[in-house]
């Protein structure tokens, strides 16, 4: 029988409306370690009244994104803190290449690396179609077709590279993301298991 991992280091990346976030969660708790979600760290530090918190909300206010230094600065902080000593769920970073970069920057100096990516593979009708009918359920008008669409040819453009170099690194697990939320956590954990990242509290989900 193959053991819990001892460490679980993950980053898992999808298209708006892949349910990255619900999975991200599940995960997290099944291998005892934090999600870690850029909007939470942004939202915590607001909150909280920090230095950091402060620019965000200068930035946000202006109607501005908030640029990728200091969501970097942010991540590297969160990830620098006890609970994630052995290990996170990334969700939402890194987006870009640059940030790629500036995880790496972090992870190597520590002797650290992602165990996996998780890539949960949605086509982009799905995505349009999750998106548009959770906008009518939560009355958010302003999300039309042509609003999503722009989100994720944005997904496309920038995030979906990324997974050419962890592809290159032999990181990327991917994960069929078109099903219910248990057949496709079911996946999740059957392909990382296949990798020997085996969740120590698989019923925590």
């Amino acid at each position: 029988m193959t053991a819990p991992a001892t460490h679980a280091r993950f980053l898992i990346v999808g298209p708006q409306g892949s349910g990255k976030g619900t999975q991200g969660i599940i995960v997290a708790r099944a291998f005892g370690v934090p999600q870690v979600a850029t909007g939470d760290i942004f939202r915590a530090n607001v909150a909280g009244g920090t230095e950091l918190g402060a620019r965000v909300q200068a930035i946000i206010e202006a109607g501005n994104l908030v640029p990728d230094e200091l969501t970097s600065e942010l991540v590297r902080d969160r990830l620098a803190q006890p609970d994630a000593a052995n290990g996170f769920v990334l969700d939402g970073y890194p987006r870009n290449r640059g940030q790629v970069a500036d995880l790496d920057a972090f992870l190597t100096p520590r002797d650290e690396q992602l165990d996996a990516v998780i890539e949960l593979a949605v086509p982009r009708d799905e995505s349009i179609s999750r998106l548009l009918q959770r906008a009518t359920e939560q009355g958010r008008t302003d999300d039309t077709e042509e609003v999503i669409s722009k989100r994720l040819e944005i997904y496309e453009r920038e995030t979906a590279p990324i997974l050419d170099d962890y592809r290159s690194r032999g990181l990327v697990v991917r994960v069929d993301g078109v099903g219910t939320l248990d057949e496709v956590t079911e996946r999740i954990f059957s392909a990382l298991a296949a990798r020997g990242l085996v969740a120590a509290h698989p019923g925590a989900a």
